[in-house]
């Protein structure tokens, strides 16, 4: 009998802003990143989008970039030991909506997967926390020595979640009519067209276009904001799309 899955995005879905960031700032405390180069490469894209006047995606490319080099040459424990950290001192920021939805979908006996562009080694700490079946992250490779090599396999984008998606229904025998998806960004667009009960959680601007020029998912979609706390379930088909100010 094929099973049902629920598969998660993390950042912005599950976990209230990004896990990399959590382990960017660490990385700058235990001097593996500089905080020079905190100050000269991340710093102005996180201050432009802070303030609303750049792009997430912008700031997480800058962070990710100097993620990757930073860890060319150290041994994968020093990151292992950060996202142990991290989880244990942030891992309980996030979402009601979702936290609940894991809940239900284990006590309803479906398989619980999360699918993430964070670090693998985060995306295994969240998902242990939370009790997954399952995770697929971004994978920073090292070699036989334990050490980081600078070569990574991403998790961030539509297509790659699409390869993680078709590898985890043919491990599982999974029916994907029957399964959910929840996400937050653009990336998140394949698991949303691939499974029958797609959410999308606090989606960004972009998503939210995709969305609307796709009839197919736009008839299956639940789109779900929570602020403060408040959880609102918002009707796609009468969304008007107002243009950024300024």
């Amino acid at each position: 009998m094929k099973r049902i899955a629920a598969f998660f995005d993390i950042d912005g879905t599950i976990y209230r802003e990004g896990l990399i960031t959590e382990v960017f700032k660490k990385m700058v405390n235990h001097e593996i990143v500089s905080p020079k180069r905190w100050e000269d490469e991340v710093a102005p894209a996180f201050h432009a989008w802070d303030h609303r006047h750049g792009d997430y995606d912008n700031y997480l490319s800058k962070m990710v970039g100097v993620f990757k080099e930073s860890t060319v040459g150290i041994p994968h424990e020093h990151i292992d030991h950060i996202a142990r950290l991290v989880i244990q001192q942030k891992g309980d920021r996030v979402y009601q909506f979702t936290r609940k939805e894991i809940e239900r979908h284990q006590k309803e006996g479906h398989l619980v997967i999360a699918i993430s562009g964070s670090p693998d080694a985060l995306v295994r700490e969240m998902a242990d926390k939370y009790h997954f079946d399952d995770y697929r992250g971004t994978i920073y490779h090292y070699d036989d020595n334990g050490i980081y090599t600078g070569e990574i396999t991403p998790m961030w984008d539509s297509e790659s979640k699409k390869r993680a998606l078709l590898s985890l229904i043919e491990e599982y025998d999974i029916d994907l009519e029957e399964s959910y998806s929840y996400g937050d960004t653009n990336g998140d667009v394949t698991m949303f067209e691939y499974t029958g009960h797609p959410y999308a959680i606090n989606p960004t601007r972009e998503l939210l276009s995709s969305i609307l020029q796709d009839e197919e998912l736009k008839k299956r979609i639940r789109v779900i904001v929570e602020r403060k706390d408040v959880i609102y379930n918002i009707d796609i088909n009468h969304l008007d799309l107002w243009e950024p100010i300024g």
